[in-house]
């Protein structure tokens, strides 16, 4: 695959989990990565991405909660999440925002009460 997910599991709420993509895709140091998820019943959302120069944009449910990140070297990009909440709960995937391409497995987290 061309996206490896990894780290979620099950937490409890105020909980932090971090999570890695590891990518096997063309010129990854030149393309924006974001860390998409989906929880049961609803649609894929972007929550967060960071540009080939590190500038992270998030989503606002997710604002000054997590922090993605990522390094060229290891063409890996990591969604370090803290504070979490019950709503966060749903399978994480990492995809390139502008040049998306075939999905992962992802990860699932599980927040709980």
């Amino acid at each position: 695959g061309q996206f490896v997910e990894s780290g979620g599991g099950l937490v409890q709420a105020g909980g932090s989990l971090r999570l890695s993509c590891r990518a096997s895709i063309n010129y990854f140091n030149t393309k924006t990565m974001g860390w998409y998820r989906q929880a049961p019943g609803k649609e894929r959302e972007l929550v967060a991405r960071i540009s080939k120069s590190s500038a992270p944009t998030y989503a606002d449910s997710v604002k000054g909660r997590f922090t993605i990140s990522r390094d060229n070297a290891m063409d890996t990009v990591y969604l370090q999440m803290n504070a979490l909440k019950i709503e966060d709960t749903a399978v994480y995937y990492c995809n390139a925002p502008f040049a998306v391409v075939s999905w992962g497995q992802g990860t699932r987290v599980t927040v709980s009460s």
